[in-house]
């Protein structure tokens, strides 16, 4: 039975928190950190290895794939826009791997960082199912990129709400690119809560972002700076 309680504790500390957050925006109670942060102290309190804990929500990480699949059909609904604005969204979408690829690298000159470490952070601007692919071509851990994931996409999520409400940005595709090219699932969740035209552009970016570094990573993880 114990399997089957932290599975369904994390969908209900989920769900409660979605609706808490609804009531009340506060950005302390984003699902992705308040849930995170109960779980944390209920896997510590328990004495639960997280080894076991994820292991027991494993369909939830598996899900993850077919979730992502899924982003294709705003992608559809909208494909008319997406035809008239390729280019800008294909540009906008390389343009953001390079800068995360570059700050990346700066990150792990400064910090001294090698390895399995940087390895694992440089597939951390990308969503999960793409980081973990790349990760396994480039050669870094499984775990550390889920965490660089998160944490990117929490910052991307929280700086992107600031830095865009201050940019003249007119059109829907300027406003819902940034979100799904620099901060993943937590972006398109706030993309598509802005419109459903930017959710559909965030989508494409997202997508498009993710195959283009499991499709570098190859390359990437040969580089000599690593």
């Amino acid at each position: 039975m114990k399997p089957l309680l932290f599975l369904l504790l994390t969908l209900g500390l989920f769900h409660a928190n979605q609706a808490l957050h609804k009531r009340y925006p506060r950005v302390w109670l984003t699902p992705a950190i308040a849930t995170s942060a109960v779980l944390i102290a209920v896997v510590q309190l328990s004495s639960t290895p997280f080894p076991v804990y994820f292991g027991d929500t494993r369909w939830l990480s598996w899900l993850l794939g077919p979730a992502t699949v899924a982003f294709a059909l705003p992608i559809y609904q909208y494909r008319d826009l997406v035809k008239k604005h390729w280019l800008a969204l294909t540009l906008g979408s390389i343009a953001g791997i390079i800068a995360s690829l570059a700050s990346t690298l700066l990150l792990d000159r400064l910090l001294g960082l090698d390895g399995s470490m940087a390895h694992s952070l440089l597939a951390r601007s990308v969503s999960t199912p793409f980081a973990l692919e790349a990760t396994r071509h480039l050669g870094g851990s499984a775990q550390l990129t889920g965490v660089f994931v998160i944490i990117t996409g929490l910052f991307g999520l929280l700086l992107g709400q600031v830095l865009l409400a201050r940019l003249p940005l007119r059109m829907r595709i300027a406003r819902g690119a940034p979100y799904g090219a620099a901060a993943h699932g937590f972006g398109l969740s706030k993309a598509r809560a802005i419109g459903p035209q930017e959710g559909a552009v965030a989508s494409l970016t997202m997508i498009f972002s993710g195959v283009l570094m499991v499709l570098l990573a190859p390359a990437l993880g040969h580089l000599p700076l690593l």
